[in-house]
């Protein structure tokens, strides 16, 4: 009866153990969401702020009276003197990868709207919704859960920390 209450014990404590090694092994590995700042959180209201402005495409930086996808990001992040490039191809290139599970308020969302190559930009603006400029509104916010996002999308980075 004894060695089978020992038995007993050292198989509760190996599952035990098992199960705190793998939450330390798959916790290590876990994407992590980066909460939103005062930061980001300001760069979201202050696109909110461009709601409506017309899309035209190869808008010159630093314009305000219309943008593009890319100009928009690169308008919006050089108020938090992040210098981002001028295309969303180029913008797709720096930062922090983010996988989508992760996305945070500020992190920068790639597409494929044109079915080839990143061809589009936007800003997470948290639960699920995106800020940017886009061909048929304007600037605007869409929901990042709709087909037509999440069959385009591509990749997210993280250029605030």
């Amino acid at each position: 009866m004894r060695k089978l209450h020992i038995m007993k014990s050292i198989a509760k404590a190996g599952i035990c153990s098992a199960i705190v090694m793998s939450a330390i092994t798959f916790g290590s590995f876990a994407p992590k969401a980066h909460a939103a700042t005062p930061e980001t959180i300001n760069l979201i209201e202050s696109g909110k702020e461009y709601i409506g402005t017309p899309y035209k495409f190869g808008a010159p930086a630093g314009v305000t009276y219309a943008f593009d996808c890319s100009s928009f990001t690169q308008f919006l992040f050089k108020g938090l003197d992040v210098n981002l490039p001028r295309t969303s191809t180029a913008q797709a290139k720096v930062g922090e990868t983010v996988a989508k599970g992760s996305l945070s308020m500020g992190d920068l969302v790639f597409f494929k709207t044109n079915g080839k190559t990143i061809s589009h930009v936007a800003i997470y603006a948290g639960n699920n919704k995106i800020i940017h400029s886009s061909t048929s509104q304007g600037v605007t916010v869409s929901n990042l859960n709709t087909s037509y996002w999440t069959k385009s999308y591509v990749t997210a980075k993280r250029v605030v920390s």
